[in-house]
């Protein structure tokens, strides 16, 4: 039985450092809201005992792939409480849209996609909140993909607690650079004091990207993209990049855009949800 099962993309609707943490890490203020694009995973349970990724990624051996790493996890933590029989295995498939760093959680969200769909057909029974802890252990943004609602994360983005901002329509444009999180954030420009404040504090300002400075400083590529988006809409940097994103209150808005960018530019149109498309799939069954 070969089931189909969303990961979706997100977007920091705003990203603000508050401060470094002894550990090296950055503590931080963030709203995440899905889109209703993203990868997709074709998963079909089976007796093997073994996780068989059919679509591996180049470069990235199977043990260091988080598809992999969720379900062994996921395994792992089912044996403990004695819900899993051992020949339980998967074959799963990846139809890979969102691009390797570029601030969607590409990553993230195929890792939660897959702890909640096994989680599913396995029938282990574990809680979201079970899922969330294995899933807080392979990526600080996996807990907002298991649990499926918009969030606003403190914390190195491991303190969520839902949100509702305005679903709006988005232009996501790729610059074609892929930027490495650890890099930007050992950028000695970088803006590492942005003040604590409430959630309601923080929708009553305009939204802002404290990584996207230094982002444009080191990648031109990036630069020019908001630029020509800073022409037609409010345009920011999602995570630590590379995409960005202009947002729009009316689907043709953003598509009227769209039709206006130069060959250079690659990027479409979202919707954003703060509804996870994975959570209405699981809803639906």
């Amino acid at each position: 039985m070969i089931t189909t099962w969303p990961a979706p993309a997100k977007l920091n609707l705003f990203l603000y450092i508050t401060g470094r943490r002894p550990d090296g890490y950055h503590n931080l203020q963030t709203l995440f809201q899905f889109l209703d694009h993203g990868d997709t995973l074709e998963i079909t349970p089976d007796s093997s005992g073994k996780i068989t990724l059919l679509t591996p990624l180049a470069g990235v051996a199977d043990d260091e792939n988080l598809i992999v790493r969720a379900a062994q996890a996921l395994k792992q933590a089912a044996a403990v409480q004695g819900t899993l029989p051992d020949n339980a295995g998967a074959q799963i498939a990846l139809e890979k849209r969102l691009p390797m760093g570029g601030g969607l959680g590409g990553g993230s969200s195929d890792a939660a996609t897959v702890l909640v769909a096994l989680n599913h057909l396995w029938q282990t029974g574990l809680s979201v909140d079970a899922l969330a802890t294995i899933g807080v252990k392979l990526g600080a943004d996996v807990p907002v993909f298991v649990r499926g609602h918009a969030a606003f994360a403190e914390g190195v983005g491991e303190q969520i607690v839902p949100a509702e901002p305005a679903e709006k329509w988005y232009l996501v444009a790729h610059p074609g650079v892929s930027i490495a999180t650890p890099d930007l954030f050992r950028d000695p420009d970088l803006t590492r004091n942005s003040p604590i404040r409430t959630l309601d504090e923080l929708l009553q300002r305009p939204f802002h990207n404290d990584c996207e400075a230094v982002a444009r400083k080191r990648f031109r590529e990036v630069d020019a993209l908001l630029s020509w988006l800073l022409e037609y809409a409010p345009s920011r940097l999602t995570g630590t990049g590379a995409c960005v994103f202009a947002e729009f209150n009316t689907e043709s808005a953003a598509r009227q855009v769209l039709e206006l960018a130069p060959k250079w530019i690659c990027g479409y149109v979202a919707r954003g949800l703060n509804i996870s498309p994975l959570q209405r799939t699981l809803s639906g069954l």
